[in-house]
């Protein structure tokens, strides 16, 4: 049983899909670990601390991937990534699979076994192989900090002897995964922290850390949430009207990190330009969701941009700015996941495909997209 860790080709992507401990866990369990020169580098692992943990490392993809059973990933696969990945292999990583159908059906043409790990349903048994959760809490978190280093004054409060400097007021959109860091963290930094969220459990959440909810709490916001606990899509009128509550309450905040997303659907647009001219001179936004369309009207995937006197942060894979954490948490993931399709006695992979985690998860199988929210 081999697993093989390609180095990430993706522009800007620093992760790992491997760390050492992983690696060692992987080679306890049977498995040879094959990990592509450098593919570590950019999360501050070295090719020889992989060596440490039994892995051999491989001069190229190509020779990584050969013959590999399991290949574990960061980003889907390129086409040519995939040249050299043999037929009825498992990949296993980010696949993205909203709105590329193009790229699925050409993992099932190249006979990949491919796993969606952002598809792994939210139950108790899943929860440390939900890489959305970890890699939001991360993005969460640095979506302060860069936050922080746009604005350029202090976020706490500071009492000096020439004077009082007053708190940031900070205020983020979407209590999820991230939101709920981004909250945790700036007020750690010392800012005054308001957040909203269409989802009613959030309220509690958000006042828990010590943020002030701000939201429209009518009959509909106490049923906008989904069983699976993601944010139901609202009604244009609920939308109007917090809409209207947001645009009064932002005028008087200093910082604004928004994090709303629902899978599979566009980012929903929470800021517009006649809120931005609202606000104060030197304010900065935070899109989190500029990849999928971005909350932020004006937003520009990958840039830090000026609208008139604000500051809009368009960062695109924010957790992988922090890549040494991200890989840390994203590898544990994967193996907690990997560790499940491998049978302990035999020490070879034996992958259920009735299991409830893999039947969520498996995209493509046996030359064809097998996934049923992805066939035409």
């Amino acid at each position: 049983m081999k697993v093989a860790v390609p180095r990430e080709t993706a522009g800007g992507e620093a992760r790992v899909a491997a760390t050492p401990d992983t690696v060692k866990r992987l080679v306890g369990l049977g498995a040879t670990v094959a990990v592509e020169a450098g593919a570590g580098v950019a999360s501050r692992i070295l090719d020889e601390e992989y060596v440490a943990a039994g892995a051999t490392i491989a001069p190229d993809a190509g020779a990584a991937l050969a013959d590999a059973d399991v290949v574990l990933t960061v980003r889907r696969p390129t086409p040519e990534l995939a040249a050299h990945i043999k037929r009825g292999a498992l990949v296993v990583g980010i696949m993205d699979p909203y709105g590329n159908r193009d790229a699925l059906q050409q993992m099932a043409d190249a006979g990949l076994t491919a796993v969606a790990m952002e598809l792994m349903p939210r139950i108790t048994r899943a929860q440390v192989m939900d890489v959305l959760s970890s890699q939001a809490n991360l993005a969460g978190y640095q979506a302060v900090l860069d936050a922080a280093y746009v604005y350029d004054r202090a976020l706490p409060m500071m009492m000096t002897a020439a004077g009082t400097v007053p708190a940031a007021r900070v205020f983020v959109m979407g209590a999820g995964v991230a939101g709920l860091q981004a909250i945790a963290t700036a007020r750690r930094l010392g800012a005054v922290v308001s957040a909203t969220d269409v989802r009613p459990a959030s309220k509690e959440q958000v006042e828990s850390l010590g943020g002030k909810f701000v939201a429209v709490e009518d009959d509909e916001f106490k049923q906008a949430e989904t069983a699976a606990g993601y944010a139901k899509p609202m009604s244009p009128e609920y939308q109007a009207k917090q809409a209207a509550l947001v645009a009064e309450h932002i005028k008087k905040q200093d910082i604004v990190i928004t994090t709303a997303l629902i899978p599979g659907r566009p980012a929903p647009r929470l800021i517009t330009a006649a809120m931005i001219a609202s606000m104060k001179p030197g304010s900065v936004l935070v899109d989190l969701a500029v990849e999928r369309g971005g909350n932020v009207e004006g937003a520009v995937p990958g840039e830090v941009v000026d609208i008139g006197h604000v500051k809009v942060v368009g960062h695109l894979n924010v957790a992988g700015r922090i890549a040494a954490s991200a890989s840390q948490l994203y590898a544990k993931n994967l193996y907690a996941f990997v560790e499940t399709l491998i049978d302990k006695e035999k020490k070879a992979l034996a992958v259920n495909y009735e299991d409830e985690l893999v039947k969520a998860t498996v995209l493509t199988r046996d030359g064809a997209i097998v996934h049923p929210s992805f066939q035409s």
